[in-house]
């Protein structure tokens, strides 16, 4: 009986999705900080010149999907929130060494503006990868997680770009976000040129 438990235990062991393994404190918490609203209100006030007022929504959805943690995310400039310039559907997994964030574009996003139930009822497969796009972390404190994305791998297309960039870091009430665009000649054709953009958070989702 002893041994056809541990035979039974084993099966469950290698048939079992490897995510169910994956829940960890470390990525439970990355989860905890990513969510919530978030504003660079202060920034934009000490700054002016170069950085403006944006709202930043990291909403969950899909919370009983088991495959990690999904999130809807929307930007937008404070005076025009109903026009959001970015929307995206967000994937953090936890790998073997840190965590990916993995970035996917809507179609239409602007329907979705201030209604993360929409996304909810949408099927997967009408989600599109931005691949070579996602931001891979780590832990890099006891309250505090960095990454990046890697290389030139990101395309853009936005102002002659021809790839993107994004920096961060993350804590229990600050997130910062380094977005830039990059030209055939590695030379910044647009995001800030100062640092990061430091988006307090408001609200915890």
């Amino acid at each position: 009986m002893k041994k056809l438990a541990n035979i039974l235990f084993r099966l469950i062991f290698l048939l079992t999705p490897s995510f169910l393994h994956a829940q960890s404190k470390d990525f439970q918490m990355l989860a905890n900080y990513m969510a919530g609203s978030y504003s660079s209100e202060e920034q934009h006030l000490k700054d002016t010149v170069n950085y403006f007022d944006i709202h930043l929504q990291i909403i969950p959805i899909w919370k009983s999907n088991s495959d990690g943690y999904w999130f809807y995310v929307e930007q937008a400039m404070n005076g025009f929130l109903e026009k959001p310039y970015r929307q995206r559907v967000c994937h953090l997994k936890e790998r073997e060494k840190g965590f990916e964030s993995v970035i996917y574009t809507l179609k239409d996003p602007l329907r979705f503006t201030g209604n993360p139930e929409m996304v909810e009822r949408l099927p997967f497969d009408s989600l599109a990868e931005k691949e070579g796009c996602s931001v891979f972390l780590t832990k890099t404190g006891e309250n505090e997680y960095s990454g990046n994305t890697i290389g030139k791998n990101c395309p853009s297309d936005r102002k002659g770009a021809t790839y993107a960039t994004s920096i961060v870091t993350i804590t229990d009430n600050l997130l910062l976000s380094w977005d830039r665009g990059f030209d055939d000649k590695d030379e910044q054709v647009w995001g800030a040129e100062k640092g990061g953009y430091r988006f307090v958070k408001l609200k915890q989702y």
